[in-house]
């Protein structure tokens, strides 16, 4: 994308961030009424009989593998049956994995989509055979027929890190490249336009203007391999970038080692979700923040969420998220778990 259509995009949403924020008083930071952060795991207990066909859009990064896992141990502590299958970033693929699912006898759907567009029919013609749709994570186009979709508040996230970037560089320029993950994927547009909000909101409260700006952007699929390709040739096309934004913390450890092998030791990378080998980074002072994107909490709010409905819940949101933050050299320890998958 050029650098003038990115900031074009990024300066419209901007103004009409401020103009729903000006007007619709007490608002929180996502546009969804009543829906509020809600902490994972509410002890939910199912009745009855369950089959969950669950649809992941990849297993090529470690967050979805993480994800997939936790959601399969806690249907497997719950005796729920759970088939998982993996569309390899591939909508057509989940399509038929999902009519597959159905015709398997699951009686419960997850999607975690690949597209937020493409999965709309999909998840229509599921819903319309009487069988409930439920979004992990990814987003989905509103159109879409669905009980409920949980995930991390992408927007709240990327907001807390534009504002640590603001605290990090104080007066100084901020001269981005944004790696982002696919285009059309909603998710990185929550997180890339929360960063640009949070971006503008501090620098205005401290100086009174904007002091940043967008000098290129590359796409990394999500993972690191692509991730350290995109950020080579972002160093090529804006070699005066101080900032690498990544939209997942896969992408960010790419930009690591890009950085490492152009000797480029003045550029501060900041990711999202959280990763543990990010966090390592992140104590040594190698990477400067990560916003927190739990996929094991989202799992389990997933499952939790699923399990209320079933036990007849009639008061589920169409959106809930778990709680933001932004995990940064002050905050760390309270995170970060060698141990933990991921």
């Amino acid at each position: 994308m050029k650098k003038s259509t990115l900031l074009a995009r990024a300066l419209t949403a901007v103004m009409l961030l401020g103009l729903l924020l000006g007007l619709l008083t007490g608002c929180g930071d996502t546009a969804a009424p009543d829906n509020g952060n809600q902490q994972t795991g509410g002890g939910q207990t199912i009745s009855g009989d369950m089959k969950i066909g669950l649809s992941m859009q990849t297993m090529g990064a470690p967050y979805f593998v993480s994800q997939s896992k936790a959601f399969e141990a806690a249907c497997q502590v719950q005796g729920i049956s759970v088939v998982s299958v993996d569309a390899g970033g591939d909508m057509t693929k989940q399509q038929s994995d999902i009519e597959d699912l159905v015709s398997q006898g699951c009686n419960v759907i997850v999607i975690n989509p690949a597209d937020a567009q493409g999965a709309v029919a999909i998840a229509n013609s599921v819903m319309e055979q009487g069988i409930p749709v439920f979004i992990m994570d990814n987003s989905i186009d509103p159109s879409a027929q669905y009980i409920s979709m949980i995930q991390s508040n992408n927007f709240a996230i990327g907001t807390l890190v534009g504002e640590w970037l603001v605290r990090k560089f104080g007066n100084e320029e901020i001269r981005i490249g944004m790696l982002s993950g696919n285009e059309g994927n909603l998710l990185g547009v929550d997180r890339r336009i929360g960063v640009v909000k949070g971006l503008v909101e501090a620098q205005l409260a401290s100086s009174n203007r904007t002091n940043f700006r967008f000098l290129t952007q590359g796409w990394g699929g999500w993972n690191q391999e692509d991730g350290l390709a995109a950020a080579e040739s972002m160093l090529t096309a804006a070699p005066d970038i101080n900032v690498i934004v990544a939209e997942n913390d896969s992408m960010g450890l790419g930009a690591v080692i890009a950085l490492e092998n152009a000797g480029r030791s003045d550029v501060v990378v900041v990711g999202i979700d959280g990763q543990k080998e990010a966090l390592a980074l992140v104590q040594s002072g190698q990477y400067g923040a990560s916003g927190l994107n739990d996929p094991v909490g989202v799992a389990n709010l997933t499952l939790d969420t699923i399990i209320r409905y079933k036990n007849g819940d009639k008061n589920i949101q169409k959106l809930i998220n778990t709680e933001p933050a932004v995990i940064t050299s002050d905050n760390v320890a309270q995170y970060y778990n060698p141990n933990s998958d991921f």
